[in-house]
C-alpha cells in the first residue's frame, strides 16, 4: 500500500466522519437554523474530504478531473443554498430557539 493510498483512505474515512456527524446534528440539534448549520458546515466538508480523497486515490487522469469540477460545485453551491434556505426562514420569521441556563444578575 503507497502512502498515496493511505492519504485518500484517511481522507474518505475523516469526511464519513463529518458526514455522520452532520447527520446527527440534522436529528438532535433542537431549531432550524442550528440544524442548517449543522448540514451546512459538517456535510459539505465532509463531502469535499471525500471527493479529495477520491481524487487522490484515482490519480492524474480524466475521472480526477471530473471530480475536481464537482468539488468546485460542491464547494460553492452548497454554502450558499443553505444561507439561502437560513435567510428565507429569517425572513418568514421563523424564530430561534433559545435555550440559556444563566441566572440574571442580583442588583447589589
Amino acid at each position: 500500500m503507497t502512502i498515496w493510498q493511505i492519504i485518500s483512505i484517511f481522507l474518505i474515512f475523516a469526511g464519513a466522519f463529518f458526514i455522520t456527524v452532520g447527520s446527527i446534528g440534522l436529528i438532535r440539534l433542537p431549531d432550524f437554523y442550528s440544524r442548517c448549520h449543522a448540514t451546512g458546515k459538517a456535510d459539505t466538508l465532509g463531502l469535499l474530504l471525500v471527493i479529495s480523497g477520491l481524487i487522490i486515490y484515482e490519480g492524474f487522469s480524466l475521472h480526477s478531473a471530473k471530480l475536481l469540477i464537482i468539488l468546485a460545485f460542491v464547494g460553492l453551491t452548497s454554502p450558499t443554498a443553505t444561507h439561502a434556505l437560513a435567510r428565507a426562514a429569517f425572513r418568514f420569521g421563523v424564530k430561534p430557539r433559545f435555550k440559556t441556563t444563566l441566572r440574571p444578575r442580583e442588583k447589589s
